[in-house]
């Protein structure tokens, strides 16, 4: 009598099963793409003009699910993982600016072809595509700074940078809830509005802040993409239309500077109240509707 032995699949781990949980929620279909030395996991849907959004550090693509299903409906939405972020890998384990924006570039050739996007930034995600969009901004329909950092020195209260940098030395789950208590002005009521999904968020994030291959990519982004300010000459030379998106209470990125940049530049600039650092997460319907009056609204050289 013979006995056959089957394969035993590799369990997957917590993080991993919340993360499931994450993409199996949103309307959305999941591939992999080769982004220069980058493997990225990418997440697509919806039917429209197309629309990128690129995640804050520490983050993945999944953080934008309060607002994908709506956006979603009227556009063709992509949502990468940032290199070294969630569950995209740098195969050769080096990242710098130069990686990234060639990166983003490559992302909008594969996932856009023949099309120019809405580029839509929160946090490090926003540096990214503030200085991708200075070099390419003729690749673009529009671009989008959520909180960005980059806009000015990065001067975080201190009562977000202490708990930042306890969370960043050792993740745990009371370390976790400490900063995102300073990243919301409400956690409790973003964590019952998000529902059954709150909790794979509270568990991925912890994950992947565990994981050395993130903090790797923090360590060598961070200083180098996100803190440094982009130079006031290349960001009046930006030739795509550009709207900023702040929170009113953010501790991180301060209002200041989103207002500072909007008398600079001329770039209109929408207030979201009752809101700390995160928009989309903690007040998805008041950044749908800012975001929409962004991408929609006219110009006085376009009536010209």
């Amino acid at each position: 009598m013979s006995t056959r032995h089957r394969t035993a699949r590799p369990e997957r781990s917590a993080g991993q099963q919340a993360r499931d949980l994450l993409v199996a929620a949103m309307p959305l279909t999941e591939r992999r793409l080769q982004l220069t030395t980058v493997s990225t996991a990418v997440l697509e849907g919806g039917d429209g003009p197309p629309v990128v959004l690129l995640h804050g550090q520490g983050e993945f693509g999944a953080v934008w699910i309060r607002v994908i299903t709506d956006l979603a409906r009227t556009h063709r939405v992509i949502v990468p993982d940032l290199p070294g972020h969630g569950e995209s890998v740098v195969n050769d384990g080096r990242i710098d600016t130069e990686t990234v924006l060639t990166w983003l570039g490559e992302l909008i050739d594969q996932t856009c072809p023949g099309e120019s996007p809405v580029l839509v930034g929160h946090l490090l995600g926003g540096a990214i595509a503030a200085r991708y969009a200075v070099r390419h901004g003729d690749r673009l329909s529009h671009l989008v700074l959520v909180d960005t950092l980059g806009l000015g020195s990065y001067r975080p209260a201190p009562s977000f940078a202490f708990p930042l940098m306890g969370f960043v030395a050792r993740p745990t789950p009371r370390t976790r809830d400490r900063l995102f208590d300073r990243c919301f002005l409400d956690m409790d009521r973003v964590g019952e509005q998000a529902g059954e999904q709150w909790q794979p968020l509270l568990e991925y994030a912890l994950d992947r802040a565990r994981t050395p291959s993130v903090q790797a990519a923090l360590r060598r982004l961070i200083p180098r993409v996100a803190m440094p300010a982009i130079p006031s000459g290349d960001l009046s030379r930006l030739d795509v239309l550009t709207d900023l998106i702040h929170g009113r209470h953010d501790l991180q990125v301060r209002l200041g500077a989103a207002e500072a940049a909007s008398a600079r530049y001329g770039w209109p600039l929408h207030v979201i109240e009752d809101c700390r650092d995160d928009p989309a997460a903690e007040r998805p319907e008041a950044f749908l509707d800012a975001l929409r009056t962004a991408m929609q609204e006219p110009r006085e050289e376009d009536s010209a």
